[in-house]
C-alpha cells in the first residue's frame, strides 16, 4: 500500500511527474466482484497501483504521494472507462469522412460521455475509400491526445445479405472475395480489431477462417442466415452478433417447415455474445429484458452504433460520409430516413446506454457497467489491460453521479475531460 515509506524520498517532485502519480479518494469504486464505498485509488505511470477502502488524507501518505495530483471523488461512482466496440461518429463527424479532424472530433465527443476507448467503425464503401480510411486512421491515432483512445478499426461490411442491409448503401454490398480481403488482412491486420459479415454468403466461411487466422474478432451481421448456416459459422470463429435484432433474420418458413433465424440461433448458442444498441428505441424494454434473461450479463455488450448526430441537436443530418452519405432526420432520440419508414442510425452515447439498461432493462449498475467494460475488453482480448479496476490495469476511468452524468474521464491516469 503506497502510504508512508514508498521509497520516493529523493527528487519526489521529479519522480511524481515522471510517473504521472495521482490519487483519487472519497469515491465509490466499482470493481469486478464488489463495490468499495468511499474508497481510494492510486495511479502511477498510467497504471492502477493500489486500491484501499476508506478515505485517505494527504498527510497519511509519504512525501512523493503527497506531491501527487489529488482528486476528491466527492462521493461519485468510480468505474472503468467505457469501451464502445461499434461506433461510427458523433459531434457532427463520421469516420467515413476520411479526415483526421473527423476522427479526433468523434473521439473527443464520446469521451465527454464516458467512452475512454473505441473501435472506429466503417460503413460499406468503395474499396478505394476503405484503403484511404486505413491511412487516415493511422495518422489520427498518432494525433489523438485528447479524446477516447482508438483500439483498432471495426470493418462493418461490405459482405452483407442484401435483404438485411438496413441503412447500408446497396451499391457497395458484395460477397467476400479473397482477391479483396486477403491483401487487406496481410497489410492492415495490425490495425483491424474486428470485422462483421453475413456468414451465409458464398465464401463467407473461408473469409471467416482468414480473419480469425490474424486474431481479429469475427462477428455476424446484416444476415439472413438460418440455424443450419450459423452452426458452421460458429465453428470457424464467428463469435459476436452485431447490433443484435437489427439487420438479422428471425424465424422463417419454407413451405410447411419452420427455420430458426439468426436471432433464435444467437439466443441458443452459448458461443455467441450479443451486442445491443440499448438506446430504448432500437430495442424497447421487453427486448432488453428478454435478451438479459436468456443471454445473461456475461454475454451482453452495450454499443452506441452512433452516427455523426450523436451529441448534436436534433434535426437534419447525414448518415455516412459527407461526400457519399444519406440524408436523414434525427428526432425522438434516433436517426430516421426522411420518409420515416426506417431507423437510419443511433445517436446514443455510452451514458445513455447505461441509464437505459438500468431503468428499462432491469439490471443493476454493476451489471450495466460490466456490459460496457469487462465484456468488450474480454472479446477483444484486452481484459488484462483495460475494462476493470484492479491493480496493474490501465487507469482508464470515469467518475459519474447517481444519474450517470459523467463528471470526469481519465485515460492512463491523465485527466482528459471534466464537466
Amino acid at each position: 500500500m503506497p502510504l508512508k515509506g514508498t521509497g520516493f524520498s529523493d527528487g519526489s517532485e521529479k519522480r511524481r511527474q515522471q510517473l504521472n502519480m495521482r490519487i483519487i479518494t472519497n469515491a465509490n469504486i466499482i470493481m469486478p466482484d464488489r463495490m468499495i464505498a468511499n474508497g481510494t485509488l492510486w495511479i502511477a505511470d498510467g497504471k492502477i497501483v493500489a486500491i484501499k477502502e476508506g478515505y485517505v488524507a494527504r498527510e497519511a501518505v509519504d512525501a512523493a504521494w503527497s506531491a501527487a495530483e489529488w482528486m476528491d471523488g466527492q462521493g461519485l461512482y468510480l468505474a472503468p472507462g467505457f469501451i464502445d466496440i461499434h461506433v461510427h461518429g458523433g459531434g457532427g463527424a463520421d469516420f467515413m469522412d476520411n479526415t483526421v479532424a473527423a476522427f479526433l472530433t468523434v473521439a473527443e465527443t464520446h469521451l465527454c460521455h464516458g467512452t475512454t476507448a473505441m473501435l472506429p467503425t466503417t460503413l460499406t464503401s468503395e474499396p478505394e475509400e476503405l484503403l484511404e480510411l486505413f491511412s487516415v486512421y493511422e495518422l489520427a491515432r498518432e494525433q489523438n491526445t485528447v479524446g477516447s483512445r482508438f483500439l483498432g478499426l471495426h470493418l462493418e461490411g461490405p459482405y452483407f445479405a442484401m435483404n438485411q442491409r438496413g441503412a447500408q448503401d446497396p451499391k457497395y454490398i458484395r460477397n467476400p472475395d479473397p482477391k479483396e480481403y486477403i491483401p487487406i488482412l496481410e497489410r492492415y491486420h495490425p490495425i483491424i480489431s474486428r470485422w462483421s459479415a453475413a456468414p451465409e454468403l458464398p465464401g463467407a466461411l473461408d473469409f471467416g477462417r482468414a480473419v480469425r487466422s490474424y486474431g481479429i474478432l469475427l462477428a455476424l451481421a446484416h444476415t439472413d442466415a438460418v440455424y443450419e448456416e450459423i452452426l458452421p459459422a460458429v465453428e470457424v470463429g464467428y463469435r459476436l452478433a452485431t447490433h443484435f435484432y437489427s439487420g438479422m433474420s428471425g424465424m422463417t418458413r419454407r413451405n410447411a417447415y419452420r427455420y430458426a433465424g439468426a436471432i433464435e440461433s444467437c439466443f441458443l448458442l452459448d458461443q455467441v455474445d450479443v451486442e445491443i444498441i440499448a438506446d430504448g428505441v432500437h430495442l424497447p424494454e421487453p427486448f432488453l429484458r428478454l435478451i438479459h434473461k436468456v443471454k445473461g450479463t456475461d454475454k451482453m455488450i452495450l454499443i452506441t452504433d452512433a452516427m455523426r448526430a450523436a451529441g448534436m441537436p436534433e434535426g437534419k443530418s447525414v448518415l455516412g460520409s459527407l461526400r457519399r452519405g444519406t440524408e436523414v432526420i434525427v428526432e425522438e432520440g434516433v436517426a430516421k430516413l426522411p420518409d420515416r419508414s426506417s431507423f437510419a442510425g443511433s445517436v446514443a452515447t455510452a451514458d445513455r446506454l447505461l441509464r437505459t439498461m438500468i431503468n428499462q432493462g432491469g439490471v443493476s449498475l454493476p451489471e450495466a457497467i460490466q456490459m460496457m467494460t469487462v465484456n468488450p475488453a474480454r472479446l477483444l482480448g484486452l481484459d488484462h489491460q483495460i475494462g476493470s479496476i484492479a491493480v496493474g490495469m490501465d487507469a482508464d476511468l470515469v467518475l459519474f453521479d447517481d444519474h450517470i452524468n459523467i463528471q470526469h474521464s481519465l485515460i492512463a491516469g491523465e485527466l482528459r475531460y471534466s464537466k
